[in-house]
């Protein structure tokens, strides 16, 4: 039976609505936890959710977490309208790099936004935080007007809250994953709630370490990656150097960034104070991908974080012509145009267009992208006084730049055409003329379809490639599995699909992008900074996933940092350096449905524990990145599923577990399976998996009933623990097979 609410026909509720599906709803109290507004309770004669109409603010949280579909909520979302300042376009553009975004400027605006904050039980916004920043926990600060309570709160999970909270997406982020947003109306203003906080309480600086660890890391490259981990390392007493190619450390922030967007001031804030404190910064040397080696030899650890810095290029008819260049030079020499007394004639002159530099008509610089680089490029491009157009195969639907910024870079000019795609440039010996063609798309995961027949002339003086970046294939070599791709593989995790945040699709203020899937993607990207690639070599940021977000680089960086200093790895620089005579700590993790495979594991750690070693023992649901990085020696245990007639293999979830697992760069492994008639090729699958992951797997062993029922002292688990301990050296062991 269904319980419905009766309403009067024509008769419009100034409230949600809320039905339970009795039929369905299984009682599993899903809702009821999830519920920010206790809307929900169960009933105890009949074991189902009832909903309180006059407690429910229709945000439907109900809706996405219940895993029956037992729950449907009609009627308006009771929720004050979300107050933005408005943009601070100058009266005069030319030469002008203020700040265009303004913050909170007092309290009121504050509270105001604060209390549109619903304080979910389970925050979809924390998941959608890269960083996983305690969003609830710091606007209930900011509700009691406790300003040094917010900022400590940020404090520990982020260290860049003033460049984080103007430069970041955060619609496709954590206020696409509000549930405001989810529900399909304006989320919760938190990108400016941080930044209130950071603007009105500085950043502390870095905590000159009482006591000198003797861990000397080297970190290449300087953006918000490299100053994550060079900042914690630091903090944690590690003799840090960090080396920049560039005159200026800050990478992306302190080039690529217009000032408008974020000050030279913001960017450098936290290198500033880093060598204040001590940090040994080496700027103007690069370091290329041959030398890495030689950091290795000189340091116990080296951290890759060079970004993502090689631009993509439109390979079409006329692209080596004259006039045609990237959005890297064009950003670099227009910010020092611009922040020197903004000479554009001189500029202008650089770049062969000595008419406008003499005083005659702006050029029209065309801008291929219309991203948040190319927005920059434009926008950058109408403050040296020239027209810009942006165009981009995308529908407008999907458009891939922040929703403000496109909104201002109009405002201010800037002419942007969606659905078009370059086809050809035209010129003699300088770009003179772009071909444009039509292009459609109707859904955000599918590429655009070029039209044919469909074609448009522009006329250009300047064309800017600013599609994005990639990352340097010269690394390649150096960098084994990357870049990472950052899409979750198998079931999600039972707290992600339980959230709501997978449930369904952001709203139009998220680009209609599905936040919950994007945010799983970059969970991929903090498993792959806490793993070393190779021994005592760690990638991160950019470098790691290609082109991210700021937030999502400083968090892979804290999380190398923090894998380094559990790991405390020891270069042959050293003089100290104690030889390891065993495996270190050792997990073993295995998927058992019966039983045995789970007391086969665990009479692996108990021959590894009668050794003297650390060793933990844990079910594969309940390994993760931080498991997999803290152990130096990883056993994996599988029992055989399938019928010896047609095909066994690993149980499925340990192929599900296994295709999901990061580049283990190295890490060294041992598999064992338990059967009931014969394991065939069980072993060689788990193995094949493991080294495609970049594992090194040592020993293997298959154990059926005869072994399982072994005594001490007769070949089975416990022995095969006790001997994978009794090797010197386990990286070079002999391959043991049953």
């Amino acid at each position: 039976m269904t319980q419905t609410i009766s309403r009067e026909v024509g008769v419009v509720s100034d409230r949600p609505t809320v039905q339970i599906l009795t039929d369905r709803c299984a009682g599993c109290q899903e809702c009821i936890i999830r519920c920010p507004t206790s809307a929900l309770t169960m009933d105890p004669k009949r074991w189902v959710a009832l909903a309180d109409d006059d407690l429910c603010v229709g945000c439907r949280q109900c809706e996405r977490t219940c895993p029956f579909s037992a729950i449907v909520v009609d009627g308006p979302m009771l929720v004050e309208p979300r107050s933005d300042p408005e943009p601070v376009h100058p009266i005069r553009l030319l030469g002008d790099i203020s700040e265009i975004r303004s913050g909170y400027i007092g309290w009121s605006e504050v509270l105001a936004e604060a209390e549109r904050c619903l304080q979910c039980p389970d925050p979809t916004c924390v998941r959608g935080c890269p960083a996983h920043n305690d969003i609830p926990g710091f606007i209930a600060s900011l509700r009691d007007q406790d300003l040094k309570g917010a900022h400590e709160i940020l404090r520990r999970t982020t260290l860049l809250p003033d460049i984080c909270s103007r430069v970041c997406n955060q619609s496709a982020q954590c206020e696409g994953a509000c549930s405001w947003s989810l529900a399909g109306v304006a989320p919760v203003a938190i990108g400016r709630l941080e930044r209130f906080i950071a603007d009105n309480m500085d950043v502390a600086p870095p905590q000159i370490p009482s006591k000198a660890n003797e861990l000397s890391v080297a970190i290449i490259g300087s953006g918000p990656a490299g100053a994550a981990a060079a900042w914690d390392l630091f903090e944690a007493g590690a003799a840090v150097t960090v080396y920049e190619k560039d005159a200026t450390p800050g990478g992306l922030c302190a080039w690529g960034i217009p000032d408008f967007t974020l000050s030279d001031a913001l960017a450098q804030r936290p290198w500033d104070q880093l060598r204040r404190a001590g940090l040994d910064l080496r700027c103007g040397t690069e370091i290329r991908p041959e030398e890495v080696g030689e950091l290795l030899v000189t340091h116990d650890a080296v951290i890759v974080a060079i970004g993502a810095g090689v631009p993509l290029r439109l390979p079409v008819p006329g692209a080596d012509l004259d006039g045609v260049i990237e959005a890297t030079s064009f950003l670099q020499e227009a910010k020092a145009a611009l922040e020197n007394g903004c000479d554009p004639q001189e500029f202008c002159a650089t770049h062969g267009l000595e008419s406008f530099a003499m005083g005659g008509l702006a050029p029209n610089v065309l801008v291929l992208g219309a991203g948040n680089t190319a927005m920059d490029v434009a926008r950058t491009a109408r403050r040296l006084g020239m027209r810009a157009t942006c165009v981009d195969w995308l529908d407008e639907r999907f458009a891939l730049a922040r929703p403000d910024e496109l909104e201002e870079a109009r405002e201010e000019g800037v002419e942007v055409r969606f659905s078009r795609t370059l086809t050809a440039l035209r010129g003699t010996g300088r770009v003179a003329h772009a071909e444009l063609a039509c292009t459609t798309q109707r859904r955000a995961d599918r590429r655009p379809k070029v039209l044919a027949g469909k074609f448009e002339e522009l006329d250009v003086d300047l064309v800017v490639m600013a599609m994005g970046y990639r990352n340097d294939p010269a690394f390649a070599e150096v960098l084994p599995g990357t870049p990472l791709k950052k899409e979750a593989v198998g079931v999600p995790d039972r707290r992600w699909t339980a959230s709501g945040i997978l449930a369904n699709r952001a709203s139009a203020f998220a680009n209609h992008n599905a936040v919950g899937k994007l945010a799983l993607g970059r969970e991929v990207g903090l498993w792959g900074a806490a793993l070393a690639v190779s021994e005592r070599l760690w990638v991160i940021g950019d470098a790691l996933t290609g082109p991210a977000t700021v937030v999502e680089a400083m968090a892979q960086g804290r999380r190398a940092a923090a894998a380094v200093l559990d790991a405390q790895p020891q270069g042959p620089s050293r003089v100290d350096r104690v030889q390891s005579n065993g495996p270190g700590r050792v997990l073993v993790c295995y998927a058992s449905i019966g039983g045995k495979t789970a007391r086969a594991a665990q009479a692996i750690a108990d021959g590894y524990s009668a050794k003297g070693v650390v060793t933990r023992v844990l079910p594969i649901v309940k390994v993760g990145a931080a498991e997999l990085a803290m152990a130096d020696t990883v056993v994996v245990g599988s029992w055989v599923e399938g019928f010896v007639i047609s095909s066994v293999g690993p149980a499925k979830a340990m192929k599900s577990w296994l295709d999901g697992l990061p580049r283990l760069g190295g890490k060294t492994v041992a598999v064992f399976c338990t059967f009931g008639v014969s394991p065939k090729g069980t072993l060689r699958a788990m193995r094949r998996a493991l080294e495609k992951k970049g594992a090194v797997v040592v020993a293997q062993a298959a154990f059926g009933p005869e072994e399982l029922e072994a005594k001490a002292g007769i070949f089975g688990p416990r022995a095969f623990g006790e001997g994978l301990a009794r090797l010197a050296t386990i990286k070079e062991a002999v391959k043991v097979s049953v």
